[in-house]
């Protein structure tokens, strides 16, 4: 199949629409699980038989449950199936056991004599640890995979949050190839690292045929657990260390669960968040636990989980104007900026950055021809020990780690030269600059043909026009250029937790093949976990 370049945002939304398109499609009946569960799956099948196949996916992925020979069952996707969900019977249900760890679980279902090629999907889960036993157990971290991310950029069943939706359900199948699909080098990533004498995809020409190709949604490039959990897991578990794993919406189901954690780990793409999450967050830092952030783009939407945490709700740019909470006179929950005035609770309040101050390298028009890399401004600072890397030296390039998605803050010099945060309201406190590199907001007809949001608001004009007022040419000027950073800080003084902030999605990306990119992320490990 042959790409458009350059689709209508129209032609967007119906590509990034993949409902059923393979014989057979299922999800879980929720996203995590307490150890000992039995978790429902809803399947619906085009054949008259299926298998199912369950494997644990940490460094390998290994069995630990299947069944074959199970009756297929068509159901057709309601039309709201993106926001209301599938509202599918149960087809078989997996019986965990005591001994099955906790982690990521992938669910493979086969539609038996369907077409090669379209007999596949994927569903997943999570299974949380048994409280008392990571209380006294190994892993002193978790993992808190980002699921709300996930959704919000789902196209399956109509519309997500980048396609004209308002609310997004749990209860229906990721698109394909967001939780499970061949690795390949670059073509699926939307801030694509160059090799020499290469020039960078601008338009994200590379990864839109890509994707078309295989039937992908363009969500592969920005979310889901193939993307970025997954390479920081396999790589994880594979240098040694032990973590539990939630979910975003555990944040807010499961009380006291980051109670026997001393760190929480967030990777990739973690952008929505509700208040109850960021509740949950803060009062672990005042408590002294700590936070290790390897995700751009973080914390930037607020959003409200409904029902039984079923579906989210997130308004975004409209939310002003269309939330009902605001005209309720609750306009501090409505469903947009973290940052937003009227909300008043910046994102860098917790991480000592934002995507205000910086959102996209390597992307569209942003920093297109950007290093990929941070440039280390502090090498003396704990979080570079061990990597050999000297002032102005450039981690993460080969790999592209800095993009497509990042998260900056206000820099300035001292009189020594040395770079340091910049004044400004409701920032952390104690915040260390390790290492940065440029990155820039984009406005309408900026972005690259690859993404399928909206066409007639940009994050440029939206950023100034809420945080200073209105879009002037020099607000305008005042909210385009920033940066993507890495840096520590302490949100509620010494006496709480430290944040480790690596403002990128990408991250994930070196974990693999850059020793020093490794050797960071082990060290923000190893600081609260040794």
């Amino acid at each position: 199949m042959t790409a458009d370049p350059n689709p209508t945002p129209a032609q967007n939304a119906s590509i990034d629409d993949q409902t059923f398109w393979d014989e057979i499609e299922g999800y879980c009946g929720r996203l995590s699980f307490g150890p000992g569960d039995s978790v429902p799956v809803h399947v619906s099948c085009r054949t008259e038989s299926f298998s199912i196949k369950v494997e644990r996916w940490g460094t390998q992925r290994v069995e630990v449950w299947r069944a074959e020979g199970l009756a297929g069952q068509y159901s057709a996707p309601p039309n709201d199936a993106d926001a209301e969900g599938c509202r599918w019977p149960v087809s078989v249900e997996i019986p965990t056991g005591p001994e099955w760890r906790s982690g990521f679980y992938l669910v493979t279902l086969i539609a038996n004599g369907a077409q090669r090629g379209r007999d596949v999907a994927h569903a997943g889960f999570v299974l949380r640890a048994n409280p008392s036993k990571a209380a006294t157990g190994p892993a002193r971290a978790l993992l808190v995979l980002a699921t709300n991310t996930w959704n919000a950029y789902n196209t399956w069943g109509g519309r997500s949050l980048y396609t004209g939706g308002h609310q997004v359900s749990f209860r229906r199948p990721f698109a394909r190839g967001m939780l499970c699909r061949p690795a390949v080098d670059r073509d699926d990533r939307k801030a694509r690292p160059v090799r020499w004498g290469e020039r960078p995809d601008v338009d994200g020409d590379i990864f839109q045929a890509y994707r078309i190709a295989h039937g992908y949604p363009s969500a592969i490039g920005s979310s889901g657990w193939f993307t970025h959990e997954r390479r920081f897991v396999e790589w994880a578990e594979d240098a040694g260390f032990e973590f539990d794993m939630a979910v975003s919406s555990d944040l807010d189901t499961v009380p006291g669960l980051l109670d026997p954690y001393e760190l929480v780990l967030s990777v990739g793409h973690d952008e929505y968040w509700s208040a109850s999450a960021r509740d949950a967050i803060d009062t672990h830092l005042r408590g002294g636990g700590h936070l290790a952030s390897f995700s751009g783009n973080t914390m930037f939407w607020q959003v409200r989980l409904v029902g039984d945490a079923d579906h989210m709700i997130c308004y975004k740019y409209s939310a002003l104007h269309a939330d009902p909470v605001v005209a309720e006179g609750r306009a501090e929950e409505m469903t947009g900026l973290w940052c937003d005035p009227v909300v008043g609770r910046p994102e860098w309040a917790t991480l000592g950055g934002g995507s205000a101050f910086g959102l996209y390298h390597r992307f569209g028009h942003a920093a297109a021809q950007g290093s990929g890399g941070f440039a280390v401004v502090d090498p003396d600072h704990w979080l570079l020990a061990g990597t050999e890397l000297g002032y102005g030296d450039v981690v993460g390039r080969d790999d592209g780690v800095v993009g497509y998605e990042t998260l900056g803050c206000p820099l300035q010099f001292d009189d020594g030269q040395r770079l340091i945060a910049a004044p400004l309201d409701g920032q952390a406190s104690a915040v260390e600059i390790v290492a940065f590199t440029l990155s820039s907001n984009l406005g309408v007809g900026e972005y690259p043909a690859s993404i399928a949001a909206l066409s007639d608001q940009g994050d440029l004009e939206f950023i100034a026009e809420r945080l200073y007022g209105d879009i002037s040419e020099a607000n305008m000027a005042r909210t385009r250029r920033g940066n993507a950073v890495m840096l520590t800080c302490r949100p509620f003084g010494p006496a709480g937790g430290e944040v480790v902030t690596v403002g990128s999605t990408d991250w994930v990306f070196g974990l693999a093949s850059d020793d020093q990119v490794a050797t960071i992320t082990a060290n923000a490990l190893h600081r609260h976990l040794d």
